[in-house]
């Protein structure tokens, strides 16, 4: 009998190995395609293109940047940093407050205000930033009201520059303590703080000693997500900074100036902070981890149902929900003003349908609408797509490597939108076999793109959380009954799973229709969003159809939102059955 030759028994290992393995690499090749040509290659690129001048490797680029005889970038750099960190500090004092009353306390609309209390989410950023220069800028109707009330010489007060930017990132940003924080205090055990009291701690005792502890994780958590949306925010300071620097409005400034390799520098700066304090953060609250060992019994709030104390509670109620419903409301009360009527008035003298009307017949008018819903489609369609694939590839097989590449997922996520539009200008402004052997900037097809990079994290963490919940052994029971590897996803998985792929999908949709840093960086004339017209208007001082476009993106996401979380519950509801 002749011996097969060491060649021949290579070849058929390797046959035996990929037919063992075929599921594992038809969805593994495709996963790692994409994150390595749209995730880490951009990011490579602009990293190795800060060491680059006049085609050779050079550190003139930090030179210039860190020069200190030139302060832009250094007032840019130490702006953001202020601005963040202050961010940081009035989002958490607004926050964290806010849900120890809901937890503690129980009243009269106690479930109504908790549920208002999460309103600024809804509103998209841009949309947060028209609704406070109309309420509170220089020509706001509320200074103009009180200069108007009292007879004042000129207006009590305004918001501008770091005060109307801090206004605005602790209204919209002060979510994330109040959600961490009353995350924490519904799961907290009372018998903690009983056994406190017992001990002799008084209220101030308890809550340092004992309460904000335990909630260092939480508070960590959220002070991370806030302290990276406030560095990489761009509309706040786009329209309320002025004079004053900040880096993510610094490096689309200097793009414009025709300084792309500056521009390039200075994005890695801005992530490299960013990934600085992610990594410090995440350290602190490691070695700060508290478990409290309870018997499991949940806190039960105080009644106040009677008293001078449920009066004060009821005002300080109707007064923090007008807080946060005005800014809606304003915003829907300019929809309806004519434009170029209002200058100088206190309020908008005349009010028209102008505005609406021409949205939905006027073609010029209606073609942002028409390109963001096509371009947030697209984008979120690919989403669903890879976020499937890369979350069963995560939780349902077994390769080296799964750490790296979970962490090139998360990565965009982490990126501030300046840092990855810059990206992929200097990647894809050239042909490349990623492009097809076409160059994308400049063309309909860079905005989608870079909506589906940025939302890449989404669909994959909701379909990743609904994975873990369901043992493999059903998919293996399927298998067992004859049913291949699709047919059994598609039948048995698929439908147990769809709440959570679902919600990341409507979440990557809704994020990619109010997208605007990314946008303004990389939109034409002929593919321009939203966003993007939002803020063409008000240049030319038409708040009338501004605002028309901001109360069209605030109910589209609205409508989303509530088929979302009526379609998602009862799917949940049949999952559980």
């Amino acid at each position: 009998m002749k011996t097969p030759s060491l060649s021949n028994r290579l070849r058929q290992l390797f046959l035996q190995w990929l037919q063992q393995n075929s599921t594992l690499l038809v969805i593994l090749l495709p996963v790692l395609f994409v994150l390595t040509g749209y995730v880490l290659y951009p990011n490579l690129q602009i990293l190795l293109q800060s060491f680059v001048q006049d085609g050779l490797f050079s550190l003139a680029n930090y030179q210039q940047f860190f020069n200190l005889t030139h302060t832009a970038n250094w007032q840019a750099l130490g702006g953001s940093l202020y601005i963040s960190l202050l961010t940081v500090v009035f989002s958490a004092l607004v926050g964290v407050p806010l849900a120890f009353f809901f937890a503690f306390y129980d009243f009269p609309g106690k479930k109504l205000f908790a549920s208002l209390a999460i309103l600024p989410i809804v509103m998209p950023p841009l949309v947060g930033v028209l609704a406070f220069l109309f309420l509170a800028g220089e020509s706001g109707i509320l200074p103009r009201g009180l200069q108007a009330l009292f007879s004042l010489p000129s207006v009590p007060f305004a918001i501008t520059g770091v005060s109307a930017i801090l206004v605005v990132h602790t209204y919209s940003m002060y979510v994330y303590f109040y959600l961490f924080s009353a995350t924490f205090f519904s799961e907290m055990d009372s018998a903690v703080l009983e056994a406190a009291r017992n001990l002799g701690a008084g209220p101030w005792m308890t809550l340092t000693k004992v309460i904000v502890p335990m909630m260092t994780p939480a508070l960590a958590g959220a002070a991370l997500l806030v302290f990276m949306t406030s560095m990489a925010s761009f509309s706040a300071p786009f329209i309320f900074a002025g004079s004053f620097r900040v880096l993510s409005l610094e490096i689309f400034n200097t793009k414009l100036n025709g300084e792309l390799e500056l521009a390039i520098t200075q994005a890695v700066i801005l992530t490299t902070i960013s990934v600085i304090f992610l990594i410090l953060l995440r350290r602190y609250s490691e070695k700060r981890k508290y478990v409290g060992g309870g018997k499991g019994v949940r806190l039960r709030p105080k009644l106040v149902s009677r008293g001078w104390l449920r009066f004060v509670m009821g005002g300080v109620g109707i007064f923090g929900v007008t807080l946060l419903v005005l800014p809606h409301l304003i915003v829907i009360l300019m929809s309806f003003v004519k434009n170029g009527t209002w200058t100088w008035q206190t309020l908008p003298p005349a009010y028209t349908l102008e505005n609406y009307t021409n949205l939905f017949q006027d073609p010029r008018v209606i073609e942002p609408v028409v390109n963001s819903l096509n371009m947030a489609a697209m984008a979120t369609v690919a989403n669903l797509l890879f976020g499937i694939a890369a979350a069963y590839l995560l939780v349902r097989q077994q390769f080296f490597g799964k750490k790296m590449v979970e962490a090139l997922i998360m990565l965009p996520w982490a990126v501030p939108g300046t840092v990855l539009a810059v990206a992929l200008i200097v990647t894809f402004n050239k042909p490349s076999l990623l492009t097809g052997g076409q160059i994308l900037v400049g063309t309909f097809w860079i905005l989608p793109l870079a909506y589906f990079v940025r939302n890449l994290p989404l669909v994959f963490r909701s379909t990743y959380a609904s994975l873990e919940q369901f043992e493999p052994a059903l998919e293996e029971s399927a298998r067992n009954l004859g049913a291949g590897w699709w047919f059994a996803f598609r039948k048995v998985m698929l439908p147990l799973i769809a709440p959570g792929v679902l919600a990341g999908a409507l979440l990557a949709f809704v994020l990619a229709l109010g997208e605007f840093v990314s946008s303004i960086l990389l939109y034409n004339y002929a593919n321009r969003p939203i966003s993007v017209e939002i803020v063409s208007q008000l240049r030319i001082f038409n708040l009338g159809s501004a605002a028309a476009y901001s109360v069209f993106l605030i109910v589209l996401i609205g409508f989303v939102v509530l088929v979302s979380n009526r379609y998602l519950g009862q799917r949940s509801g049949q999952a559980v059955v």
